[in-house]
């Protein structure tokens, strides 16, 4: 495939991208015949959209220049239209439930072709942690859809992702100060590194967006409502952790540039890969306006800090481009080597070197006191009464057999280190790894 560098493209002027309400309001898929990877697209822009105005309005907050912030507010408006008319593609026929495990298989299936493709140690062993806990919410709300509407949620992944337990997420609940990893050095790391940062944490933040608006509106049960409380509680862990990715000493301008740089990346992305030809036109739409959007941002860096595009992104060619696929080797391989880690301070470390004291066991003190209170293990625990084990879609059994029993919820994984397998692995230290592994992980540590 030729390479693509959308700093070579014309852009065109950005009041000619204004859309009439005709426009921005596309006839939805059909959820019963789209491709699931389809939906997972249209989420993913959706949350990238949100995650670009949202930044635009927060520089606005913080900028003086009023002719600057005039100019943010034209290509937000844009933006804005944007979000409003690929938010529009979702049925109104689509549950909040069934829309839910689109969102799951989205996270699954992206945060592990990032994973994969990424060679900065912190980032992946950010990425690799978080992914198992996404696959385990899969599970969990699969398991309230079949109970609560009888339907089979292998149909919904198309066959695509499993659907089986992995770290608990009893167990993933962590104290706030051990939600935060060291910034990266955007000097230092490739420009794939920063995309696959910012990609992670726009769509992390629309999912725990979609979990604080949608879990009042859970109308079926109180244990549904509670499991979008709970599982909303670990989206912002996710959160947290992928934002304290970022460099933090970028300026709001060199992050615009990456923001729309970014946009342009998945949407070129979306468009080489969409199969629905008429949702694939309006990723070939939204291009064109990133593009405009990505030159007005290089205009205002250089008009506001005499600086070129390529200080900031070296080599204006898209990388390969992201492509939503089938992981399920990947994931059984991560289910296999790390489903006993957490996190402590800034790195992810084996449950087995947590010492009594830790901020870990005592928030889950706190939060699990009572574990017939926590609904992503009543869900499970109701699946079973009422169909004698649980909801499950396999290509083999788990590669955990601390996770193999169908006919109890394990609550116990890599919450008590008893019973937790004390082979895990974390990815190894490197020059841009997380420089604060300290001596307790030396020789623990390998290199996927």
């Amino acid at each position: 495939m030729t390479t693509f560098n959308p700093f070579e493209e014309k852009p065109i002027n950005i009041e000619k991208t204004f859309l009439d309400w005709k426009s921005l309001n596309p006839r939805p898929y059909d959820k019963h015949d789209t491709d699931p990877y389809t939906k997972c697209r249209i989420i993913l822009m959706n949350g990238t959209e949100f995650e670009a105005q949202w930044f635009s309005r927060n520089f606005s907050r913080h900028c003086y220049d009023n002719e600057l912030r005039q100019q943010l507010a034209l290509v937000r408006r844009v933006e804005q239209q944007q979000q409003k008319r690929i938010s529009c593609l979702k049925p109104k026929d689509e549950s909040i439930l069934e829309h839910t495990i689109s969102y799951e298989q989205l996270a699954v299936d992206l945060t592990s072709v990032l994973a994969k493709n990424e060679c900065n140690c912190t980032v992946k062993n950010a990425l690799n942690l978080a992914l198992l806990e996404d696959f385990d919410h899969l599970y969990r709300y699969s398991n309230l859809l079949d109970i609560e509407y009888g339907i089979h949620p292998e149909k919904l992944v198309g066959g695509y992702t499993e659907i089986m337990p992995a770290r608990p997420t009893i167990s993933e609940h962590r104290h706030p100060l051990d939600s935060i990893f060291p910034y990266v050095n955007n000097d230092k790391v490739d420009t794939l590194t920063k995309l696959n940062i910012g990609i992670i944490t726009a769509a992390e933040q629309q999912t725990m967006n979609y979990y604080m608006n949608v879990a009042n509106l859970y109308n079926k049960s109180d244990v549904g409502r509670r499991l979008y409380q709970e599982i909303g509680m670990i989206e912002e862990e996710h959160v947290s952790q992928y934002e304290s990715l970022k460099d933090t000493r970028a300026t709001w301008l060199e992050e615009l540039l990456l923001h729309e740089y970014t946009e342009c990346y998945l949407y070129y992305s979306c468009l080489q890969t969409e199969c629905h030809s008429r949702i694939k036109r309006i990723w070939e739409e939204c291009l064109l306006q990133e593009i405009t959007h990505l030159h007005k941002a290089k205009d205002l860096l250089h008009k506001y800090e005499k600086k070129d595009w390529d200080e900031v992104i070296p080599d204006g060619d898209l990388p390969k481009i992201l492509v939503l696929q089938p992981n399920i080797g990947y994931v059984r391989d991560v289910i296999a080597t790390t489903t006993g880690n957490t996190q402590q301070g800034l790195c992810v470390v084996p449950l087995h070197d947590l010492p009594e004291s830790a901020n870990f066991y005592k928030y889950q003190n706190i939060v699990n006191r009572d574990i017939s209170c926590v609904a992503s293990h009543n869900v499970i625990d109701c699946r079973i009464k009422y169909k004698h084990k649980d909801y499950r879609y396999q290509t083999a059994p788990s590669p955990l057999k601390e996770l193999r029993n169908r006919q109890k919820d394990n609550t116990t994984l890599a919450r008590d280190p008893r019973c937790t397998p004390k082979e895990s692995t974390v990815c190894g230290t490197t020059e841009n790894s997380c420089s604060c592994i300290s001596k307790s992980c030396d020789g623990k540590t390998t290199m996927f």
